[in-house]
């Protein structure tokens, strides 16, 4: 039963209070929510003696009109937790929401950690304090409350006259910020009992000193309410709130209002919860099938980023990669998995996959296009994306690209000009059926390759092709400052295409390659031809010994001449045709030995009896890197050996 608090002049003599029990009593609308007694803004105490500090007790209209009040108040409420997106926010709600219009101050205890979904919480039950928010009083507030700290805190004494609102960073309440709930104790058991209590109940009594801490001075009467927050499965929290000892005190109605606000912000901080872990999982997954670096290949100097879509999509399928070839040479690859989900994201992961395992058997440009265009058939009927593959040739200075329905690479020449390659742009990886064309180019020294997304240049206020002009020239500007006989400096020159975006372009996320063409000039290039006969590693140790003393490394013809005899040995051990021997030169020193046996060498530990076994150990101890990789003709067995003492 509701109390009223009246003055002793207000009170009613017995006969008249008998008279009233026996009136039948006004039934609150059956579809009324509960709203709270919902205090003003500070008012001076001469005024507040003249004001009534409750309604009379039989008044239809006025009941009826707090019921409205509450009714609206709870509304309001439950709308503003709701639009939080994150723990933050939805915290923040509730905290906004109640002061000053139904608390005076809150305060906010989350399990910590918080559990997700149905994995079982951690022990011990710790609860931490999230938040805490207070009602600001100017200096004439706290005069004509005397100068009383508000919500019963006790401040020191030069600070009581003014009240400041409460900033957790600068002004933080005397609560405990750390709580652990002990099994069996008077906290534990109201948090159990889930519904809010009074601070002045026996259970709270006990239970609110555990939870703030001796501390913090919590006012008498019915002027705080502990509520627990209950979450799908398990209490996560519990929320304080407090008014001043000089404002009314809650009603017991104000209990079913706690118990609404509690109720949304519980539910809503599992949500936050959830997403947060199912973002964070997703963007992982992401991240994790990109790329954790770009190879340093010969010839070619490389630069990438990537930006995920907005908040609402972060996840999405676009993908970039560079993959080393035999021969010095360099795949450059960017795709585009249409949709933003999880599955587009699982889809990019083995499309990126497919693309790889391909590269290595050194197929062309279009034949990698159309088995990716196999696998996406394979992977579903409605499994679409978007392909450029590119194969750069330092030594030739070529580059050949094959599209699967992806917009056009740039070209940044040495002079600033930019132009969009007119490549075929093929049909989509997915509608199956299509033949690829495959289109080589000439790839300057000094010129900048720019692969990208059509997050990059399309978006809902532009078009794509809107898009890629914008784009062009953003490019040629960017070359123009620093110069015509200088390239712009490559990872400058990614962020400043992606400064092309503007308000409103973030509808997708995008990937961006950039490959700067140093090439490898003809002068650091030696390429012979070797009869498989056992006359073979001598002349090969010759001619290496010969394009050594004309590069000046003559101190490197011990272990090159070493090296390369083991190779070719071994190479000419299983070849039927001319074998390849091939020196480049630039930062290193790189050998190459091709063949026309498929078998890769392994390594392996020979035995003390064994006459041969040992050439790859060898290569394996003197080399500075080395590696074999199987070609559509035979194999290609490398080694770099570092031209710097």
């Amino acid at each position: 039963m509701t109390e009223h608090p009246t003055s002793h002049e207000g009170r009613q003599p017995l006969a008249a209070r008998s008279q009233e029990r026996t009136r039948p009593r006004q039934e609150a609308p059956a579809t009324a929510v509960p709203q709270p007694s919902v205090p003003s803004a500070p008012t001076p105490a001469s005024a507040q003696a003249t004001v009534p500090s409750a309604s009379p007790p039989l008044d239809p209209v006025g009941a009826a009109r707090r019921e409205g009040d509450r009714l609206r108040f709870v509304g309001a409420a439950t709308r503003r937790i709701a639009r939080g997106i994150d723990l933050d926010e939805i915290v923040l709600g509730l905290c906004r929401a109640t002061v000053p219009t139904f608390s005076d101050a809150i305060l906010v205890y989350l399990r910590d950690p918080l559990p997700v979904g149905d994995e079982r919480p951690i022990s011990p039950f710790v609860l931490r304090l999230r938040r805490t928010d207070r009602l600001r009083l100017t200096d004439e507030d706290s005069e004509s409350t005397g100068g009383t700290a508000a919500v019963g805190i006790q401040l020191p004494e030069s600070e009581a006259g003014r009240v400041p609102v409460l900033d957790p960073q600068t002004d933080v309440m005397p609560a405990a910020q750390l709580c652990e709930v002990s099994s069996g104790g008077a906290l534990s058991e109201v948090l159990r009992g889930v519904r809010p209590v009074f601070g002045d109940s026996a259970a709270a009594r006990a239970a609110l000193p555990e939870l703030l801490g001796d501390e913090m001075a919590v006012p008498g009467g019915r002027r705080a309410i502990l509520a627990p927050l209950r979450g799908r499965r398990r209490v996560i929290g519990a929320a304080v709130f407090l008014r001043r000892p000089d404002r009314p005190a809650f009603e017991p109605n104000d209990l079913l209002v706690a118990a609404q606000l509690a109720t949304h912000t519980a539910l809503g901080i599992d949500k936050a919860v959830l997403y947060g872990r199912e973002a964070y999982i997703a963007d992982e997954l992401q991240r994790t099938m990109l790329p954790e670096g770009l190879p340093q290949p010969t010839g070619v100097r490389l630069a990438s980023r990537y930006l995920p879509a907005a908040e609402t999509a972060r996840v999405g399928g676009d993908w970039y990669d560079a993959i080393p070839l035999p021969g010095s040479r360099v795949a450059l690859v960017v795709g585009d998995v249409m949709g933003h989900s999880m599955t587009s994201a699982a889809i990019m992961g083995q499309l990126r996959t497919t693309a790889q395992t391909l590269a290595g058997l050194d197929l062309p440009p279009q034949e990698v296009l159309h088995h990716l265009d196999e696998q996406a058939q394979r992977l579903g009927t409605d499994r679409m994306a978007t392909c450029l593959y590119a194969v750069y040739d330092p030594v030739s200075h070529r580059i050949t690209i094959a599209n699967a329905g992806h917009p056009p690479p740039i070209l940044l020449h040495l002079g600033g000009r930019a132009e969009v390659l007119r490549v075929p742009p093929g049909a989509p990886i997915g509608v199956g059926g299509v033949d690829f064309e495959a289109v080589e180019l000439d790839a300057p020294a000094g010129a900048t390759l720019l692969l990208y997304t059509d997050g990059l240049v399309e978006s809902r206020l532009r078009d794509v092709w809107t898009g890629i002009e914008q784009l062009r020239e953003r490019l040629a500007a960017t070359a123009q400052l620093t110069g015509p006989d200088h390239s712009p400096p490559l990872e400058a020159l990614c962020d400043d295409v992606l400064d092309v975006l503007g308000p409103g372009d973030r509808d997708d996320d995008i990937a961006l390659l950039a490959a700067r063409f140093d090439g490898i000039a003809p002068s650091d290039v030696a390429y012979w031809f070797l009869e498989p006969e056992d006359a073979a590693p001598g002349r090969a140790r010759r001619l290496a010994r010969r394009a050594l003393s004309r590069w000046g490394l003559e101190e490197l013809s011990d272990s090159v001449e070493l090296l390369i005899s083991e190779v070719v040995t071994n190479a000419v051990r299983y070849a039927e045709r001319p074998v390849t021997l091939r020196l480049l030169r630039t930062d290193v020193l790189r050998c190459e030995v091709g063949d026309d046996s498929p078998q890769l060498p392994r390594q392996r530990r020979a035995r003390d009896t064994d006459e041969g076994g040992r050439g790859l150990f060898l290569v394996n101890r003197l080399a500075r890197r080395w590696g074999a990789t199987r070609l559509s003709t035979g194999k290609v067995v490398w080694f770099e050996i570092s031209t710097r003492p």
